[in-house]
């Protein structure tokens, strides 16, 4: 109000209300024009006070929570990092759930909001190590909105929340030859996704771990005479492997001229690779249930996913030999 302000002094009068916040805002607004108009001068740069209002303004727009996830996971997605962009997407929609929105600043985000946050994770049955995920993207968030200048380092809530405790070492998922055996010499020829399933188990067992999403996008260039040649999608790296002869009849049965891909996973109609993303998702949930259902009629002691076939020191009477970085050799 008029009668609350000194037009003198250009200051709030002593019986104006919040006078103290108002002059909090007064003095850190000064302290921002002083402290650009230093930077400008140390630079040597010219500037106006319309440029220095201009730049006042962009440098201290601060960004929500909500506001800066979703630039992030744009600029992402932009970069083709469509694995990690969908990651970060779910941790997005699991604090907008537990928020019901993200229209917060970081600043808000403490050591109690925290606290509040992981309680619910527990509560919704989520297992340690997601939290754990969950925490060190926020945590990756909140280092970002910082270094954005949306949010003062003071106010970093990670010091006292301690993400590492999250952190819990998997146990081996240790079989033994026989039950491999086992899962291998199964038969089903009632549900496609259990033959499947059994096969690709199989394949990746043989052929050095392969993983599933790499499975998904073999086509016939990566068969180069006898070997299997492949660049992992995780690591860039270039894999060369003989062709072991269940390999080579696993893939003939699913062998498809309509199709180039090697597998019934992927086909020409996922084009982009958010669609190809979603497709191996989708694929890969079917296929491990079914290997789920698989373990348990075998008695199998852990539960059956496509990871368990990965671990090399389990590879039946086969030895995985590092020839180079990128070269592995299987000898029988």
């Amino acid at each position: 109000m008029p009668n609350h302000w000194d037009f003198i002094k250009q200051q709030p009068k002593p019986n104006c209300p919040n006078k103290e916040y108002l002059d909090k805002l007064i003095f850190n607004k000064i302290s921002a024009f002083r402290e650009k108009v230093i930077e400008l001068k140390s630079e040597e740069k010219e500037f106006s006070a319309k440029s220095l209002i201009d730049k006042i303004i962009t440098t201290t727009r601060v960004s929500t929570v909500g506001e800066l996830f979703k630039d992030y996971i744009s600029e992402l997605k932009n970069a083709n990092r469509t694995g990690y962009a969908l990651s970060v997407e779910q941790v997005y929609n699991s604090l907008f759930t537990f928020n019901n929105h993200l229209d917060i600043y970081f600043s808000e985000i403490d050591v109690d909001w925290l606290k509040n946050y992981e309680q619910w994770l527990r509560q919704q049955k989520i297992v340690t190590n997601t939290i754990g995920i969950r925490f060190r993207t926020l945590r990756a968030i909140y280092n970002l909105a910082i270094n954005k200048g949306f949010v003062k380092t003071e106010s970093y809530p990670f010091k006292k929340f301690k993400v590492a405790k999250f952190n819990q070492k998997t146990a081996k998922r240790a079989i033994t030859k026989n039950e491999i055996l086992s899962i291998i010499n199964y038969k089903n020829s009632c549900n496609f996704y259990t033959s499947f399933a059994v096969d690709l188990f199989t394949f990746s067992y043989f052929m050095g771990g392969i993983n599933f999403t790499d499975i998904a996008y073999l086509t016939n260039v990566n068969l180069v005479a006898d070997k299997l040649i492949y660049t992992r999608k995780k690591t860039s790296k270039l894999i060369s492997l003989p062709l072991n002869k269940k390999a080579l009849a696993i893939i003939s049965r699913y062998s498809n001229n309509s199709n180039h891909y090697l597998f019934p996973i992927l086909s020409e109609f996922h084009q982009t690779e958010q669609q190809k993303r979603n497709r191996i998702h989708k694929a890969i949930t079917k296929v491990n249930k079914a290997l789920d259902e698989v373990g348990k009629e075998l008695k199998i002691p852990i539960k059956l996913t496509t990871y368990v076939a990965r671990d090399d020191n389990r590879l039946l009477e086969c030895k995985v030999e590092r020839q180079s970085k990128t070269h592995y050799r299987i000898h029988s």
